[in-house]
Parts: C-alpha cells; sequence; structure tokens
C-alpha cells in the first residue's frame, strides 16, 4: 500500500465518457448516470482500508445527495490479477454488504482511471451540472483510519454547494488512500 494525495481540483475540466459493466452485470454509459443537479464519479475499490473506513459515510451521503438531484458513480479500476479481492466477484459481494445505492462500475481495462487522471482508492470527481468538475477533496477528517468528527462530510457540504451555485470551494482538502493498483 502506498498511501496517495489526489491533484488539486482542476476546475472546469470535462468528465469522460465510459461504457461500463456494473455489479448487477447490467452495462451503464456515462450519459445514462448524469444526475440534474451534480454528478459524483468516485474510484474505490474493496480492499482499500481507507476506503473500508469511509465506506458508510459514502453510501449515507450517497443516499442524501440523491434527495439533492446528485448521482453517485463508484468505479473499481484495479489490477484484479494482482489483487484479487477486488475481483468482478468480490465487487458484487461488497457492493451488498455495505449496500450500495449507486452503480458500482468495473473498469477492467484500467482506461477510465487513466482518463480521469485517477490516482488512489477513494478518489472523488464532483460535477455541476453543466459537467464541470468542482471538487477533487476528501470525503472526511481521518485519524489513524477513523473518522474524526461527526456530523456532515466535507464531500457532502461540497456536492450540495454544488448542487445550489454550480460552483465548488475554493479550498479543498485532497482525498488519500491506496494508490491504484495498476497493471504490471
Amino acid at each position: 500500500m502506498v498511501l496517495t494525495k489526489t491533484p488539486i481540483c482542476n476546475f472546469g475540466e470535462k468528465p469522460h465518457s465510459f461504457e461500463l459493466k456494473d455489479v448487477s452485470e447490467k452495462t451503464y454509459n456515462f450519459k445514462d448516470l448524469v444526475g440534474e443537479k451534480g454528478t459524483l464519479i468516485m474510484f474505490i475499490c474493496n480492499h482499500c482500508p481507507y476506503v473500508k473506513a469511509v465506506i458508510k459515510d459514502i453510501v449515507h451521503d450517497a443516499d442524501k445527495l440523491k434527495n439533492l438531484n446528485i448521482n453517485t458513480i463508484a468505479v473499481m479500476s484495479n489490477d484484479t490479477k494482482n489483487y484479487p479481492d477486488d475481483s468482478f466477484e468480490n465487487m458484487i459481494k461488497f457492493s451488498k454488504i455495505n449496500k450500495f445505492n449507486f452503480p458500482y462500475l468495473f473498469d477492467e481495462t484500467q482506461e477510465i482511471a487513466k482518463k480521469y487522471g485517477a490516482v488512489c482508492t477513494p478518489d472523488f470527481f464532483g460535477y455541476n451540472d453543466n459537467l464541470e468538475l468542482q471538487y477533487r477533496g476528501r470525503i472526511r477528517e481521518l485519524k489513524d483510519l477513523k473518522p474524526v468528527s461527526t456530523g456532515e462530510s466535507d464531500l457532502f457540504n461540497a456536492m450540495k454547494m454544488i448542487a445550489e451555485t454550480g460552483r465548488g470551494p475554493q479550498k479543498q482538502i485532497p482525498s488519500m488512500g491506496c494508490n491504484i493498483k495498476w497493471f504490471k
């Protein structure tokens, strides 16, 4: 595990289209998943301790974001040959155990993670209704892989701001987690 931090937000950057298989075996196109007031794309995986530390917050926030007309999409891009905990079968289990209320997509070729410039899990990309990147920060502060505070997360507050104003916060604290496991 290599601890990696996300780069600062490249405000206004457009998302990349994709067509990926979900854990339900359904194939989704990016256009089918865009939210009316915003879209959150996150790169996560099953085995990363940083993802595991915030997965309940992720699911909770995604549920609350639906009420703001923001859709959430999760993408798993890790090398499953060398990291079998992230296999498609384990993605299905992980999504069921954690009661995912959003698509969990398999980026089998890692093409989508590369297009987005994803670097770690979790890595969050928050877009406004014009599909302009407005957030590339953390979900919340962790200490020893435990949330430091309760209440609304940095991610939720940023996405709420995006839904209401079309703009994300200027000050953003990078997300950090395990580096994406690229093919060798």
